[in-house]
């Protein structure tokens, strides 16, 4: 038994594929396993290019202090006030997931608010399609999506070679190796 297993059914991620369909914004409250603070000396134009250029919403806000963004289920952005923002984007990023069909949307939604903030899209060696893009607060995002599985390709070649396979999807239980997990 390999030491990953298939846990997809925790995510709000779908299946890689030309057709996947990406769930609708998630209007719940919930204990956050993580989230991104950013600070912006600019709450407006933040969340003009948060919500016109990445398809986040306003989940709520505390005027003048925080705005909290949301788009999928755990993908959660705190807006914080701060009297400037870095001039530079920074070396790290913080990437969200969303599917192929979105790449291209993103890309078209993000140069129409802001016509430099977009590097990409580039495919990986790890079988994704991503975009870089640079906010009003010179933070670094990054939206991911996965690109349908093809065992006979590099990209599973390079997975293979740490460890990770696909799972057999001949099997009768749907959740693979997880059942000692669960």
């Amino acid at each position: 038994m390999s030491d990953y297993y298939d846990a997809f059914e925790m995510s709000p991620v779908p299946a890689p594929g030309p057709d996947a369909v990406p769930p609708e914004p998630f209007h719940g409250i919930y204990g956050m396993p993580a989230f991104v603070t950013i600070p912006t000396s600019d709450f407006a134009a933040s969340v003009d290019f948060w919500t016109r250029g990445l398809g986040f919403f306003e989940l709520f806000s505390i005027p003048g202090a925080l705005v909290h963004l949301r788009r999928w289920a755990f993908q959660d952005v705190l807006l914080v006030s701060a009297p400037s923002v870095p001039e530079q984007p920074p070396a790290m990023s913080f990437s969200f997931a969303c599917v192929l069909g979105q790449v291209d949307s993103v890309v078209e939604a993000c140069r129409a608010v802001r016509p430099d903030s977009v590097d990409g899209p580039r495919d990986t060696p790890w079988n994704t399609r991503d975009v870089a893009v640079t906010t009003p607060e010179n933070a670094r995002i990054v939206f991911t999506a996965a690109k349908p599985f093809d065992p006979a390709s590099q990209a599973a070649r390079n997975l293979a070679a740490v460890g990770i396979t696909p799972p057999d999807l001949g099997r009768g239980d749907s959740r693979g190796d997880n059942a000692e997990h669960a």
